[in-house]
């Protein structure tokens, strides 16, 4: 009898464990189950170069969200980027969406400089102005290439 109340408790600690691992492992992650209080937002740029999904989004140096997802759209030659956001969010329908690098050598996220508007972004709209990645590598290239000797 004591063996089982034993093999019951070492069972019970050993389900609490993994149930443990796999909250810090979701909420870690910034994975959610559901998207209930979530809204998206799209945005194409010419270049996203270095961006990824699951990257975070940033408005005045605080972070609301993260990149959803990444596709090419062949017929515009463009990438186009799909944000998520809380709905406690708002963002100006005359918003910039920009792609910043953070660090010298960081991570690339999209940052998005609020407009003036008083009218706000719904669920699924596009920014109007997007702001593409700069390539470090062609800044340099253009101007080691661009100089009179």
């Amino acid at each position: 009898m004591k063996n089982n109340y034993v093999n019951f408790l070492v069972g019970l600690f050993v389900l609490c464990g993994i149930g443990a691992l796999v909250f810090m492992s979701v909420t870690i992650g910034g994975a959610s189950i559901s998207n209930s209080g979530q809204y998206t937002l799209v945005a194409k740029f010419e270049n996203s170069s270095g961006l990824k999904e699951g990257a975070f989004v940033e408005m005045s140096g605080v972070r609301v969200g993260l990149i959803k997802s990444i596709k090419y759209d062949p017929k515009a030659y463009e990438s186009v980027v799909t944000v998520s956001l809380d709905n406690s969010i708002t963002v100006p329908d005359d918003s910039v969406a920009s792609i910043r690098t953070s660090g010298i050598i960081g991570d690339r996220f999209l940052k998005i400089s609020s407009g003036g508007s008083d009218i706000n972004m719904e669920d699924g709209e596009e920014f109007i102005d997007t702001e593409s990645s700069i390539s470090i590598e062609e800044l340099v290239s253009k101007y080691m290439f661009s100089q009179d000797k």
